[in-house]
């Protein structure tokens, strides 16, 4: 997991960091020093400063998480949610007859008609892969295909035509081998 997606932790471990940087508030109004509060939490002695520098002017509230690193999602979890249910629909409910496929271009168009905001490829991806979609590569076999025959060809067939290599004396190109000779 990358920084953008949470910084490598979930919540759970979100929540045990907030309980220490609150712990840390309480062991400061107990007049610990930045230092000791470090060795005992297990901390850099850089955060406890940090941590320190803000709880001297915010007090706990000051020390609590701003949530996930990286800018706001362009999308909230309700636009999300309707997007979702118009892509389990199919692309040829949206008006894609040609193929049954959906691409990240068709989910931009689907979110500029049904949201009215005009996101980028990669907050596409990005919405999906959150939502739990997966890349998908379309498999390409002819529609006249008969698996029957096909394994029909591989077991009676195949055997007969592709002849036994226990017969075959191993040979030299070399015009000066005994085995050319």
């Amino acid at each position: 997991m990358r920084y953008g997606d949470g910084g490598g932790v979930g919540p759970q471990q979100r929540a045990r960091r907030e309980q220490v940087r609150r712990q840390a508030a309480r062991m400061f109004a107990a007049g610990q020093s930045a230092p000791q509060v470090a060795a005992e939490l297990e901390i850099s002695t850089k955060s406890a400063y940090a941590w320190r520098r803000a709880w001297q002017a915010g007090g706990e509230h000051a020390l609590t998480s701003k949530g996930p690193p990286g800018p706001d999602r362009k999308l909230s979890e309700a636009q999300v949610q309707k997007l979702i249910q118009k892509l389990d629909e199919g692309p040829a409910a949206a008006g894609w007859d040609e193929d049954q496929r959906w691409t990240l271009a068709r989910v931009r168009t689907m979110i500029g008609r049904m949201l009215h905001l005009t996101v980028s490829i990669a907050t596409v991806w990005e919405t999906l892969h959150r939502a739990g979609y997966t890349p998908q590569q379309p498999i390409l076999r002819a529609a006249e295909r008969d698996e029957q025959a096909i394994e029909h060809f591989k077991r009676h067939q195949w055997p007969a035509v592709k002849e036994s290599r226990a017969g075959w004396a191993r040979g030299s190109a070399s015009p000066t081998s005994p085995a050319s000779r």
